[in-house]
């Protein structure tokens, strides 16, 4: 007989928020990242780091390996392709690539709509769409993905790992990598000169 335990403050899910790694975090994987949260619940947490970039990869570079364009093609992309920038999702399958986009753009059975107009579609076809100027009106691309088994993420937050705050579509799109963490701290209200030691959640 299963027993559904009551969510607690505590352990409350934040599938569509973004996490913000405390100043202290150690883990090079994780330092001074921003990620979006895309799932959430008692079987563990999923995530995208939005602002760490996949060093000396182009997405134009990305099309002709997977060869959704030839060579000589690169240049005739609609500038909405030629703007997206590749991330370093994560340290989990970093040779898988997760696109998190406006919910403009649907693909049946592969694209998961969250609740706050974020979608994330992770099948090749999204990035043929984008390379022919039908995809999503915003966009990024990350290899790799962001992974937590059960309960670990909780405890990591509990042990002042990660500060939470809701989704800014303006940050998560519009806003330049190099800049992310800081504006992410922002909003939070918070100064990155006084954190240290302080509850890892807003």
């Amino acid at each position: 007989m299963r027993i559904d335990h009551a969510r607690t403050e505590t352990d409350q899910y934040l599938d569509g928020q973004l996490l913000v790694a405390m100043p202290g975090m150690v883990d090079e994987n994780f330092a001074r990242t921003v990620v979006y949260l895309c799932a959430h619940s008692e079987e563990g947490a999923m995530g995208i780091v939005i602002n760490k970039p996949a060093l000396d990869l182009h997405f134009t570079d990305l099309l002709v390996q997977l060869d959704i364009i030839g060579d000589d093609e690169a240049i005739q992309l609609p500038s909405s392709a030629e703007n997206i920038e590749v991330l370093r999702g994560g340290p989990v399958e970093m040779g898988r690539g997760f696109v998190l986009h406006t919910p403009d753009f649907s693909i049946d059975n592969s694209t998961l709509a969250m609740n706050n107009g974020i979608c994330l579609t992770a099948t090749i076809d999204i990035l043929r769409a984008i390379a022919a100027g039908d995809g999503p009106q915003r966009a990024l691309l990350a290899l790799g993905y962001a992974g937590w088994s059960p309960g670990q993420l909780e405890g990591e937050i509990q042990a002042n790992g990660w500060l939470h705050c809701p989704v800014n579509k303006t940050l998560l799109f519009d806003t330049a990598i190099e800049h992310k963490y800081d504006m992410a701290l922002r909003s939070l209200g918070a100064d990155i000169a006084t954190l240290s030691g302080q509850a890892g959640h807003a």
